[in-house]
């Protein structure tokens, strides 16, 4: 393992980060702060308590989600995309570093990213609402996988991205949709039970519900689920980032 050239990578990736530091900083809060207002004083005056939660409380871990999810998938698509747009790809494809080695670099400085802004919206919903964890251990497992693993698919759309425009195809298509209506907002139970039944087919409710576990102690599915969902998910990424290095999609042409 060449942890010279993954560690070349991750800094590179992450001085561009901080050389956008306060942006980066002061939009989360932004954010976080207008859907406290929007959902926590509007619909939580209507919605006082969720299964024994207070509404702005419970919104927390979907609020997260939400943010890290999106961050993940942007820092990492961006990361790979543009040395993809501007040829310095070529210069990694040459070098003597195998493509498990690139992808640390990459997916770990866009997991390093999301974090850092999940942690971030964290300590601002704490200024808005009493939160409590009860698994903390948990909840940083469920928050580091959902990093990685959305880093991951990040990735595989910075490759298979042919313009700037393709970045945010799925992501705003997609993977924003399939968060509003993953529970970040409400519990799955307070839906028709036929909905209930087609909202278990939406892979972001297995994350949103085992995070929201690991502050509350309540969840959608059973942790375990949880954590097979998540698991199968990164290793598909994992396996289609494999195929993508070993036939050369998108990457040599």
């Amino acid at each position: 393992m060449n942890w010279q050239a993954v560690k070349s990578i991750y800094c590179f990736e992450m001085a561009r980060f901080f050389r956008t530091l306060m942006q980066s900083f002061i939009s989360p809060v932004i954010s976080t702060s207008l859907y406290f207002v929007v959902f926590g004083a509007a619909i939580g005056s209507r919605i006082e308590q969720v299964e024994g939660v207070s509404y702005g409380a419970f919104i927390v871990p979907g609020l997260i989600m939400l943010s890290v999810i999106t961050q993940s998938i942007s820092n990492a698509s961006f990361g790979i995309y543009f040395p993809k747009f501007i040829g310095t790809i070529y210069e990694l494809l040459s070098a003597p570093i195998n493509f498990l080695e690139i992808v640390m670099g990459y997916v770990g400085a866009a997991a390093t990213k999301a974090l850092f802004i999940g942690l971030v919206i964290l300590g601002t919903a704490a200024l808005f609402v009493d939160l409590s964890i009860q698994h903390p251990v948990a909840m940083l497992v469920f928050l580091v996988l959902t990093c990685l693993s959305f880093s991951l698919l990040g990735f595989i759309i910075g490759i298979w991205a042919g313009n700037f425009e393709q970045l945010q195809l799925v992501p705003l298509l997609v993977v924003t949709p399939l968060v509003f209506l993953g529970g970040s907002f409400y519990s799955i139970s307070m839906l028709p039970e036929a909905w209930q039944t087609v909202a278990l087919f939406n892979p972001v409710v297995y994350l949103i519900s085992g995070f929201r576990w690991a502050f509350f102690g309540m969840a959608d599915v059973p942790i375990g689920l949880s954590l097979m969902a998540i698991a199968l998910f990164t290793g598909l990424c994992l396996g289609a980032i494999w195929w993508i290095f070993r036939t050369g999609w998108k990457i040599r042409t």
